[in-house]
């Protein structure tokens, strides 16, 4: 998993409250579980004016002008600001899977639902949490400023905002711990690579007789 430590990038606003999964990534794209593929179908009710199907060919579908991620000066984003309650519904993991694919390493937040909130940290999305005064102050912001940009510190737990502002967060210890090293749950099991192997030895030698086809 690649690991989180720093990290400096352009910020889309997506200004509505509720973004479940679905929206995330409908429900006719999970036909698979590679993790990759799935950013350019990103919120695809959104981006295109026609229904999206899968294997279609999206670079000829109709884009929707009026849709943040379709407009000049959000392309190359990977920071995504969003309102309350963000990614509720489904547990699909998918909607990680496809804000990573397009190249989101954040999102910011006042609320975030549980099971999305969890799975970012197991996709190397990190999701952080600021007040609703935050998150508001920072749409105006973007707003304001073309090519706005924030930096991100996860060691030390700060937002940067362009001007010096520090906007401070807090995220789980172990969670933190596994971004900055970039470990998902295998990651972390490989760790103990050298006491897994010895236990299979040492299982098999005790045990010859359940080995006796190999």
């Amino acid at each position: 998993m690649q690991a989180f430590t720093v990290h400096k990038g352009l910020v889309a606003p997506l200004d509505r409250a509720n973004v479940d999964t679905d929206m995330i990534i409908p429900k006719q794209f999970l036909k698979s579980i590679k993790r990759t593929g799935f950013g350019v179908n990103l919120f695809d009710e959104l981006r295109y004016q026609d229904e999206g199907y899968p294997g279609q060919d999206c670079s000829k579908r109709p884009l929707n002008p009026g849709f943040v991620l379709n407009q000049p000066r959000y392309q190359g984003v990977s920071i995504l600001l969003g309102r309350q309650n963000f990614g509720c519904g489904s547990s699909r993991e998918h909607a990680p899977w496809a804000l990573d694919d397009f190249g989101f390493r954040c999102v910011i937040a006042p609320s975030f639902a549980d099971i999305f909130y969890n799975n970012c940290f197991k996709n190397a999305i990190l999701p952080i949490k600021l007040s609703e005064e935050q998150v508001d102050q920072l749409f105006k912001e973007v707003d304001a400023s073309e090519g706005y940009q924030l930096t991100i510190d996860l060691e030390r737990e700060v937002v940067f905002k362009p001007s010096g502002e520090e906007l401070p967060f807090s995220i789980d210890a172990f969670r933190r711990h596994c971004l900055l090293n970039g470990l998902d749950e295998i990651g972390l099991t490989l760790q103990d690579a050298d006491q897994i192997r010895d236990f299979e030895q040492r299982y098999k030698a005790g045990n010859p007789w359940l080995f006796a086809s190999e």
